[in-house]
């Protein structure tokens, strides 16, 4: 799960990490209100989008008045913004966060993330903030610094003074700034987080080390331990297909291709897509319903796929252990009359009770088309779809 930039600073703000001061606001009379308070000698409006590449899209901006930034939340307010993170489609601002606009000395990039090739978390750090850390990567990958960090004993004092020092953030200034990095992986363990960016961490004229954006994601499976974090969701930023999968404990990702798969397991889903593309289709989402479903799940999930206008075609690949093949079958059979299928669907079953459930959709009288194995199955509903098409 992610959240906004403002959320993600009162996170920040709880673990002692200074951030600018400022406010969300949905309405320009609300950022009227909050630029009055903060007094500030120079403003930002910020979009408030789970993506990057706001300012560059137009949604980050300065001005010097609360009128003006009233007169900017009414720009952005409402508006669709593409940036490089969004897709074609954009996203729709809904909120904007109006803060002070401190006076930038130098720009720091900075993040703590799961680091899959050590197995452990990790910092991320460079002296060059300000700009797409895939930039700098590819550019100056000599510019990037990593220290990984062992779980077991916790970020080192010793850790959090080579990042400082590998970032220019010595001198007067080097234990506040050791803290600041040693609250920064706290907040990451404490909240289950798996990334935190701080991209710029800013030093302001005045040589204090401030976050002026941020970013957080979090393990979903870990939210159940934080009700407060899992309040901070925004559906609004989410695909309306994924929300309505998750109330019904589906793992469903839209994706671009046409056609629709329903598979039971992560792996066997995963090798569903892939086989899909090899004979020349697209898959249209990843969806794996789980090893204990009903036949109400499997309506469902044939409810979520059919919502995709771009579908032309469905294939369905269960392999019954826990899951029989017969019950699937039944669930297959209600939830096509109920949804009222109008693309085609192949169906392949393997495993608990196969024969049983084959002669269920056979005798069914529905056009379900089977298959004897994956191969065949991805090659039938890749020349479906494209008929229908």
């Amino acid at each position: 799960m992610n959240v906004h930039e403002y959320q993600a600073k009162e996170i920040l703000r709880r673990y002692n990490i200074p951030v600018p001061p400022g406010s969300v606001a949905s309405t320009p009379e609300e950022a009227e209100k909050i630029a009055r308070e903060l007094r500030a000698k120079k403003l930002v409006v910020k979009i408030q989008i789970h993506a990057g590449g706001r300012g560059k899209a137009g949604g980050v901006k300065l001005c010097d008045t609360p009128a003006e930034a009233a007169q900017l939340a009414r720009q952005m307010l409402g508006k669709t913004f593409v940036t490089h993170q969004t897709g074609p489609q954009g996203k729709v601002a809904h909120k904007v966060f109006v803060a002070d606009a401190p006076n930038i000395k130098r720009e720091i990039y900075l993040s703590v993330l799961v680091d899959r090739t050590v197995g452990r978390p990790a910092f991320l750090a460079s002296t060059e903030g300000g700009v797409d850390i895939e930039t700098v990567a590819a550019k100056t990958p000599e510019k990037i610094f990593k220290e990984a960090i062992d779980p077991a004993i916790g970020m080192q004092p010793f850790q959090a003074r080579k990042i400082a020092y590998a970032l220019g953030l010595g001198g007067a200034e080097l234990q506040t700034n050791v803290a600041l990095l040693l609250n920064l992986y706290r907040a990451f363990m404490e909240t289950d987080a798996s990334l935190i960016e701080i991209n710029p961490l800013i030093v302001d004229d005045a040589g204090k080390v401030i976050a002026l954006d941020a970013k957080f994601g979090f393990d979903d499976n870990a939210l159940y331990r934080h009700k407060d974090i899992a309040a901070m969701r925004d559906l609004n930023e989410e695909d309306p297909r994924e929300v309505e999968a998750s109330k019904h404990n589906l793992n469903y990702i839209g994706l671009d291709g046409d056609i629709a798969c329903m598979v039971n397991g992560a792996g066997l889903a995963m090798a569903t897509m892939d086989i899909i593309k090899h004979y020349g289709g697209n898959p249209a989402n990843f969806l794996d319903v789980g090893g204990g479903a009903t036949q109400e799940t499997v309506t469902e999930a044939f409810k979520i796929l059919c919502s995709d206008k771009n579908v032309s075609g469905i294939l369905v690949n269960i392999f019954g252990g826990i899951m029989k093949c017969d019950v699937i079958a039944t669930g297959i059979v209600g939830a096509v009359r109920e949804v009222k299928l109008t693309v085609p669907l192949v169906v392949r079953l393997e495993g608990t009770n196969v024969d049983l459930g084959k002669k269920i959709l056979k005798d069914s009288g529905l056009p379900i088309i089977t298959a004897d194995g994956l191969a065949d199955a991805a090659q039938k509903v890749v020349a479906a779809a494209k008929k229908k098409a």
